[in-house]
């Protein structure tokens, strides 16, 4: 006897489009995204808009634009919609309508599932009976006992009516591939409602059937959907569908251990992207929420992420996130990225006429990489190379110095950058003529004048390197407006 061949590994994403996409639903993309791209299988994209009064087109455009962003593409889904990634634009549950009425049909023909025709009044009476009591609250089961018949007659009166299913009272046991062994007691579920109607499903029973349709074999999703699983198990077990394999991915969390707060669970993804940060360092960080490599290293490639994801790695308890983290990440990116790459990517964060020139930008950016945490620092960074802002004469002054001294080094230093030549303007033939001076008027003397008055900043990158990127005549021409300040 052979063994039977083994399955292709096949996941998927199934966001609501009922809001933008956030980090939560982001990370867990990420891991079936790596999941499939380490065991070369397939990542299917599957929008679950059969909340017809919440879900909009622009929450799903969302999803799609920030899925591109980060680089994570789909192998499967709607031939021909070429404006998103590849030839495939995602499968939509509102377009599989007739699939799910063909299912419904058939649990309804096998006895799986009834008419329940309970007023939302008598189910909240129910509840807050069985509460009172200590009990878990659940249906009682009460529209079970009808007949196919009768219920066929309310129903062709129009009376308002779900779908529920006949749960059983069983234990549900499966093998998660993070938490290990799990069960439920499906008793304490009661029978839950699976559809509005033959033609309205809900989210528990089209994502089951969706499940089985697209031959997916492992569901890797967030610890908010432990609940569904045995309910999904049960229903899936109705209609004759081969088991899957889970995996529960813990809660996002606070600093402090505690929920995530909505400051950042409510951030979308394109809010982060908008606040200056690389879709590289966003990977790398979420793949971290939960999970980390053999030999705990932090900064990793796609590439290395593919190589060395492993589900069984990741933890049961919460992940927590740290802004703080997240902006080190970025820093890390933009630090060693290239100069001119980096100059496409700031195309939405600085003005227009930067873009005139060129090689001053590429060169202001090469300076000014190791002080950037998001390419949005770079506008209040770099701003003085491409205009010189007007400041106070005090901000000139080294600690206690007088005007008179200021003055005095001011136009030593322009005479002696006069002489250093056009042709050799580099920081370090600049430094060889003025670090000279230091020795004898001083090093804080000579240079913070010197630093001020080329960026008319605070705080700002060396003298010798701004003068280097300026060139020797706006150096010369800023010194100058420095002296008539004073």
């Amino acid at each position: 006897m052979t063994d039977s061949p083994k399955k292709s590994v096949r996941v998927r994403f199934a966001p609501a489009p009922t809001g933008p996409l956030h980090v939560g639903g982001v990370r867990t993309a990420l891991f079936n995204w790596l999941f499939a791209r380490q065991n070369d299988g397939k990542f299917i994209l599957r929008i679950e808009d059969t909340d017809i009064e919440r879900s909009e087109a622009k929450y799903e455009k969302d999803i799609l634009e920030s899925l591109k962003w980060l680089g994570i593409d789909w192998n499967e889904g709607v031939i021909g919609e070429r404006d998103y990634i590849g030839d495939y634009g995602p499968y939509r549950q509102s377009e599989r309508m007739d699939i799910y009425e063909k299912y419904l049909q058939k649990l309804l023909n096998d006895d799986w599932v009834y008419y329940c025709f309970c007023t939302k009044e008598e189910l909240e009476n129910e509840r807050q009976a069985m509460i009172s009591q200590g009990l878990a609250p659940k249906y009682s089961g009460k529209c079970r006992a009808l007949s196919k018949e009768e219920s066929e007659k309310r129903i062709a009166k129009d009376e308002q009516a779900v779908i529920r299913f006949k749960t059983p009272s069983v234990e549900v046991g499966f093998n998660d591939l993070i938490r290990g062994k799990v069960s439920f007691n499906t008793g304490l579920i009661g029978d839950i409602v699976i559809a509005k109607n033959l033609k309205a499903p809900l989210f528990v029973f089209a994502g089951t059937v969706d499940d089985s349709e697209m031959k997916i074999t492992h569901i890797i999703r967030g610890e908010d959907h432990l609940s569904n699983t045995p309910k999904q198990i049960l229903i899936g077990k109705a209609l004759g569908f081969d088991e899957l394999k889970y995996a529960h991915l813990p809660l996002i969390l606070s600093p402090d251990r505690s929920k995530l707060s909505k400051r950042y669970l409510e951030t979308s993804l394109d809010d982060y992207r908008k606040q200056g940060y690389l879709a590289e360092a966003m990977v790398n960080f979420l793949a971290l929420l939960g999970w980390h490599p053999k030999d705990d290293r932090e900064v990793l490639s796609r590439q290395d992420l593919i190589r060395e994801f492993d589900i069984k790695r990741v933890q049961k308890a919460g992940a927590v996130f740290s802004i703080e983290k997240f902006d080190w990440f970025n820093a890390q990116y933009i630090k060693t990225s290239d100069a001119t790459d980096l100059a496409k990517r700031l195309k939405d964060f600085i003005p227009e006429d930067w873009f005139e020139n060129e090689e001053l930008l590429v060169r202001a950016i090469e300076i000014e990489k190791e002080r950037i945490k998001k390419l949005t620092d770079f506008k209040e960074l770099a701003d003085f190379f491409f205009e010189l802002p007007d400041y106070e004469p005090k901000l000139l002054a080294w600690q206690n110095m007088s005007e008179d001294k200021i003055l005095a080094n001011l136009q030593l230093l322009s005479a002696e950058i006069e002489k250093a030549p056009e042709s050799d303007f580099t920081q370090e033939n600049l430094a060889r003529i003025i670090m000279p001076l230091t020795e004898v008027w001083g090093r804080g003397e000579l240079l913070w004048p010197l630093r001020v008055a080329l960026s008319g900043k605070h705080a700002s990158p060396g003298p010798f390197e701004i003068m280097e990127i300026l060139g020797k005549e706006e150096s010369l021409k800023r010194i100058k407006v420095a002296i008539k300040k004073i």
